[in-house]
């Protein structure tokens, strides 16, 4: 049995993104995109506080409609283009923290813009966490078998790791994992108070869903997503 442990979930959501004005409020099978991570969330049993961290009232009303907590707005200087999302969960925990004088030990970070979350990873990196003393953070990763390139400060191409350079069958090579935090991620508390997103030692719940991929900034994004969840059967 894990220890109790008080966990939050806090999502971000400005009202000023570019890429796709007022993001946030999309709706996507009927439902704001704000709305459907919220939902998430609260259905988890793993988490204990789900908090919305937005500098727009409209988001925040819808927020709260959905079932989060949204007991403060955002200040304008964490609301801007190149707010780090790590400034922003930093000032989103100390402040739900210092305002009901709580400590949390889990924070949780998930996005509205990743739509392909199966509601069990939130549940499963919350609990690995637990489980597991000497981890830092536990997050969600596609498992893929592609080569990755980068480009030197010369100009040439170099693979990403030597044994990239041997091809071979999908079903025996080895593979690399793509980082997907907004899909799901459980990180020590302290991690977030230093204004670090995850930590050094960590685990990844893999999955090899190429929907994952899917993170919606742009129109075409959207579309792609409302066509994915058709084939889907709207999962």
């Amino acid at each position: 049995m894990t220890e109790k442990l008080k966990t939050i979930a806090i999502i971000c959501a400005r009202g000023g993104s570019k890429g796709l004005p007022r993001k946030n409020l999309k709706l996507l099978d009927g439902h704001p995109l704000i709305g459907r991570v919220v939902q998430q969330a609260v259905q988890s049993a793993a988490i204990d506080t789900v908090l919305v961290t937005t500098d727009d009232l409209e988001i925040a009303k819808i927020a709260e409609d959905y079932g989060a907590e949204v007991p403060f707005t955002r200040p304008d200087d964490l609301a801007e283009d190149l707010t780090t999302t790590e400034d922003t969960l930093k000032h989103a925990l100390l402040s739900y923290e210092e305002l009901f004088g709580i400590k949390y030990d889990i924070c949780v970070f998930l996005t509205a813009t990743d739509i392909f979350r199966e509601p069990r990873w939130i549940d499963q990196v919350v609990e690995k966490l637990k489980s597991s003393p000497e981890l830092e953070s536990v997050f969600v990763g596609l498992q893929t078998h592609k080569n990755f390139w980068e480009q030197q400060d010369d100009g040439s191409w170099e693979r990403l790791r030597p044994w990239m350079a041997s091809y071979s069958s999908r079903q025996v090579r080895r593979s690399i994992v793509r980082e997907d935090t907004g899909l799901g991620c459980a990180s020590r508390a302290w991690l977030w108070r230093e204004g670090r997103r995850i930590g050094d030692r960590v685990e990844i719940i893999t999955n090899d869903d190429d929907f994952t991929g899917i993170d919606i900034h742009h129109q075409e994004d959207l579309d792609l997503a409302q066509a994915a969840l058709q084939i889907r059967g709207k999962k």
